[in-house]
């Protein structure tokens, strides 16, 4: 039976899956979605694959461009990946993930993007923060040929993609200023290095150095960024991201007076949250939407 996040029985599978990234959890919600989400096909949008973006060879990205286009450019979608911070991939030509991305961003008349970045053990901090703002660079540069506005970039990470982009936020990326993006979304993500106990994963793109924590920490940058963020968490993410999106809500409203843009996703774990985009009962799309299409009209 196909399952879909609109009926009972998915929330049972997800929930039946636990909580923690285990290898059967992850694959066992990829499998959930694979048949359910957009495709890129070709009467909805072309896609130029696997352009250079900078000198390595993971600096590879995809743009989607609508078929059917306004005359207007239109605001662009970055998608960064996650992985824990060692693996991950933006998905080859048959992947359903994460072409649902890119498929669901040119059915709301964006153009869409996703990235391949550098991977740790290989490439520790801040190359994730590096690799978003080459990609940012490239994009200002070149996307115009693909239909798209350079002044409205939107840059979206998902897990350790969302550690990268809030670190791009607040300036852990090495160039002089960084391209300045109309808004930012990240979903379950890292923000304060200082407040968990590091698991293998942590330590081999930061490192196991304590005393570099706060400064690797993207708290602080969060909550003095102009750019306009929106973030999310889900309800069976694990305890550790559900502490991180708690002390974000609590240091936003202790600096700013308010809470932040923070979605709460139910019926969702770590991984669905992002490989829901585009299938039927997505509760994430409606929001990421309306938060763009806000942003791009202000």
């Amino acid at each position: 039976m196909k399952l879909t996040v609109a009926n009972l029985d998915t929330y049972r599978a997800l929930e039946q899956l636990g909580t923690a990234l285990t290898p059967e959890m992850v694959q066992g919600t990829l499998a959930a979605y694979a048949d359910l989400v957009e495709e890129p096909t070709p009467e909805l949008c072309t896609v130029a694959r696997d352009l250079s973006y900078g000198p390595d060879p993971r600096h590879r990205l995809d743009i989607f461009t609508p078929v059917e286009q306004s005359a207007a450019a239109a605001s662009v979608l970055l998608f960064v990946h996650g992985g824990g911070f060692v693996r991950g991939d933006k998905g080859g030509p048959e992947d359903p993930f994460y072409n649902n991305v890119g498929a669901w961003a040119t059915q709301r008349g964006l153009v869409g993007v996703t990235m391949t970045y550098r991977l740790a053990p290989d490439a520790q901090w801040p190359a994730g923060s590096a690799d978003v703002a080459l990609a940012l660079e490239w994009l200002a540069e070149h996307v115009g040929r693909f239909g798209g506005d350079p002044g409205q970039i939107f840059v979206m990470g998902q897990s350790a993609g969302a550690v990268h982009v809030a670190g791009y936020l607040a300036g852990h990326h090495g160039s002089a200023g960084g391209t300045r993006v109309a808004g930012a979304i990240m979903v379950s993500g890292l923000y304060d290095l200082t407040s968990f106990e590091h698991s293998p994963f942590e330590d081999a793109y930061f490192g196991t150095d304590p005393a570099r924590f706060a400064a690797q920490s993207s708290l602080e940058g969060l909550l003095r960024t102009s750019v306009p963020c929106l973030y999310a968490v889900a309800e069976l993410d694990s305890p550790f991201f559900q502490r991180q999106a708690a002390e974000l809500v609590q240091a936003h409203l202790a600096a700013r007076g308010r809470w932040p843009r923070m979605l709460y996703l139910p019926l969702h774990n770590h991984i669905s949250t992002v490989v829901q985009l585009g299938a039927p009962g997505d509760t994430l799309g409606r929001d990421l939407h309306t938060f763009i299409l806000h942003r791009a009209a202000g």
